[in-house]
């Protein structure tokens, strides 16, 4: 039986405390612990692993790197169980942060590695943000894997951390880059321990911009991010994650808008009006597009609507259409001619739209 989660050694606590989750990660391993033991950060560090019912050597080799780090004075707390089932990655990333006593969480997964400096850069910007979850830019492993994602993670400006966070991506800073304080992470509350299949990040994300938390991200490479077939974030549903950003559009965004329309007549848009509550449903002024045959259309029916008449929504042309709008049009994808379409129309992200794609 392995040792339960609790209290590390007594002693003073350490000024950050790198939270490792960890299940049948041998694959990994060697090469992520080996990153920590090389951060070039001054200050006193600890590593909290808590191993999920690993089947494989994760034990092992973690006990071996126990031995190494701390002969270089970073302790370590190792806790977990050994049940025939995992509890998933919110209960572990739980239960790493009981055990650790960092006032600051740095968070990591067990298939990436941590550049030298990741540490020190992400502890300074914390101090100078304390309200806010702090990313760093990533290198992804394999490079070419997820190319349009890696971008918009790398490249969003400062204000998007905010305005794009309704986006099918998720997080505007990723769950394997964050770093934050524990006062913060206690004023949040605890990720969602409802174990596979649930997007505890994203919704941890929410909570924290429902706090008034904001987003800040260090614009240098700081972590290898891998993508594999049997990362935790394969296990969760596309509908799920949907019903989330449906649910926190509705929630944050709008409830401040009398009317909106919706910018894209095809599936993605008639899939977004549909899973509108019908309050929201009501303030669909028109869908846009730039597709003729949509256009010639002239509207769209909403056939399950339990309203009679069954409502009728306008299609019209994008220049012929009323802001704010609700845009359900992947970026990046048509050569620069979307991006070109919205900037003739000198609208301001997040005030005059959002982005859903």
């Amino acid at each position: 039986m392995q040792r339960p989660c609790e209290p590390a050694v007594p002693g003073p606590p350490a000024q950050v405390s790198i939270i490792l989750p960890v299940r049948n990660a041998e694959q990994w391993l060697d090469e992520c612990l080996r990153s920590v033991l090389q951060q070039d950060f001054e200050g006193t560090m600890e590593l909290s692993v808590f191993n999920d019912a690993s089947k494989d050597k994760s034990m092992t080799i973690i006990e071996k790197w126990k031995v190494k780090l701390e002969d270089f004075g970073i302790p370590v707390v190792i806790g977990g169980h050994d049940s025939s089932s995992p509890r998933g990655v919110g209960y572990s990333k739980n239960q790493a942060v009981v055990q650790s006593t960092g006032s600051y969480l740095c968070f990591l997964d067990s298939d990436d590695v941590m550049m030298p400096q990741r540490v020190r850069l992400q502890y300074e910007a914390a101090v100078q943000h304390p309200t806010s979850i702090i990313g760093c830019q990533v290198r992804r492993d394999p490079p070419h894997s997820t190319e349009r994602y890696t971008r918009w993670i790398n490249q969003l400006t400062s204000d998007q951390l905010l305005t794009q966070v309704f986006t099918s991506h998720g997080p505007t800073v990723i769950m394997p880059t964050w770093f934050f304080s524990r006062a913060w992470f206690s004023h949040v509350g605890p990720f969602d321990e409802g174990g596979q299949g649930v997007p505890e990040d994203m919704l941890f994300f929410y909570k924290h911009l429902r706090k008034g938390g904001k987003v800040f991200r260090v614009d240098h490479n700081l972590l290898l991010y891998r993508y594999h077939l049997h990362a935790a974030t394969h296990s969760v549903l596309e509908t799920t994650i949907w019903t989330h950003r449906v649910h926190f559009l509705e929630e944050r965004v709008l409830p401040l808008w009398e009317s909106f329309t919706i910018w894209n007549a095809g599936k993605q848009g008639r899939r977004l009006y549909r899973s509108l509550t019908t309050t929201s449903q009501r303030k669909v002024v028109a869908f846009c597009d730039v597709d003729e045959k949509k256009i010639r259309k002239g509207f769209y029916c909403y056939e399950d609507s339990q309203e009679k008449p069954k409502p009728q929504v306008p299609i019209l042309h994008f220049q012929a259409a009323q802001p704010p709008f609700v845009i359900c049009v992947k970026l990046d994808l048509t050569g620069g001619e979307f991006e070109d379409n919205l900037k003739t129309l000198h609208l301001q992200e997040g005030r005059d739209f959002i982005h859903f794609s």
